[in-house]
């Protein structure tokens, strides 16, 4: 690899620590090709990338984009890279599935945001909820007190048309 090709794979790289609102480290190490490309598919259906870069071309790009500083400490051996956009909580329930049925894929350390997280937080991260079980549960929340004044003023109409149906019969006879 000449030396533009790695100037362009550092801008590539610290381009995409700016851009993303999460960053995971995980050690891939004894994970095989099969299942490597299952979890890229998993990561990608969740709007995440996955890649492997050189340590050292991470280190540039995290010098570069002027973020991160835990990492430099974890940056060793064979290590993924792990970029997230919205859904940061998407990525943590991924490797923790993987992590917890293979005992492989361990996180090294992850950034959300600007807070710094090891791996002893990645059962709390997996927990959280996504942004989607979230807006579905605020949309919930906005419906039910909704669905319950419709059913009440419905409640009233059939009363109110049972009454008036009542009062017909009454004068009918």
């Amino acid at each position: 690899m000449d030396r533009t090709e790695k100037a362009r794979l550092i801008d590539e790289i610290a381009e995409r620590i700016t851009n993303s609102t999460a960053v995971f480290i995980v050690d891939y190490k004894g994970v095989n090709v099969e299942d490597i490309s299952r979890l890229r598919r998993e990561f990608r259906k969740e709007g995440v990338s996955y890649k492997v870069y050189k340590n050292t071309l991470v280190e540039k790009a995290l010098e570069k984009a002027g973020k991160y500083p835990n990492f430099t400490e974890i940056l060793d051996g064979m290590n993924g890279f792990v970029f997230a956009g919205d859904n940061f909580v998407a990525p943590a329930k991924i490797i923790k599935k993987y992590f917890d049925d293979k005992g492989r894929l361990a996180l090294r350390g992850c950034y959300i945001e600007s807070d710094y997280y090891t791996a002893n937080d990645l059962s709390t991260i997996a927990s959280m909820p996504t942004k989607d079980e979230i807006m579905s549960s605020i949309v919930g929340s906005i419906a039910a007190p909704a669905s319950g004044i419709v059913g009440a003023i419905n409640a009233v109409i059939r009363d109110l048309v049972s009454v008036v149906d009542q009062i017909s019969k009454k004068e009918a006879a």
